[in-house]
């Protein structure tokens, strides 16, 4: 018989995301539970924030407070309940009650599976063994649409002007400048411009 699995989310102490899964991942080699627990993970994504004229990448936890499991499941026992996926007793109590963890993520801490749809945005689906997902990359920068800003680098360094529009997956930015008497556009870098100080 083919075991199905699911992801759920559990509920940990704040700052205790890391310890709790590395606590679950010790616990399924020592108890053998490789059948029962698939995965563990922590949701991250990549935020490149551009400061002025640094870019520096780090890492940040889409939910701080929860992890990720991926459980074999079963189908209920009870009456009326002949269709009904559950996570088996022993796999609840293993997470339940692993150090860190405060409890299953559903009404009245019954674990409720995350759809195909809500595993696709999470980017848990293709989980390695180190418990890593396909982490996606965000970008921030110090200003915004209509903000006045100054450009560090490159021909137009010292110039001033506002920002038309900012293209985070491309890397760039548009701005309006005032060049020879003329308002014009440019594309620069993000790292190229900085809020000016008012």
């Amino acid at each position: 018989m083919a075991v199905e699995a699911r992801w759920y989310i559990i509920h940990t102490y704040s700052g205790y995301e890391n310890k709790v899964a590395e606590n679950i991942e010790k616990f399924v080699e020592n108890r053998k539970m490789h059948d029962k627990i698939f995965g563990v993970c922590i949701p991250v994504e990549k935020v490149v924030e551009v400061r002025e004229d640094k870019t520096v990448e780090v890492e940040r936890k889409i939910f701080p407070g929860y992890v990720v499991v991926k459980l074999a499941v079963e189908y209920s026992d009870k009456e009326g309940e002949e269709n009904v996926l559950k996570v088996p007793d022993e796999t609840w109590h293993a997470i339940r009650y692993t150090r860190g963890v405060t409890g299953f993520v559903g009404p009245d801490g019954k674990p409720v599976p995350l759809t195909a749809e809500e595993v696709r945005k999470l980017g848990i689906e293709d989980t390695g063994a180190d418990g890593e997902g396909s982490a996606k990359t965000v970008t921030e920068v110090s200003y915004s649409v209509g903000d006045f800003v100054t450009i560090t680098e490159g021909l137009m360094e010292g110039n001033s002007g506002v920002v038309e529009t900012i293209d985070t997956d491309n890397g760039v930015v548009r701005v309006i400048v005032s060049f020879m008497g003329k308002e014009a556009p440019i594309e620069l870098p993000l790292n190229q411009v900085k809020k000016a100080i008012d």
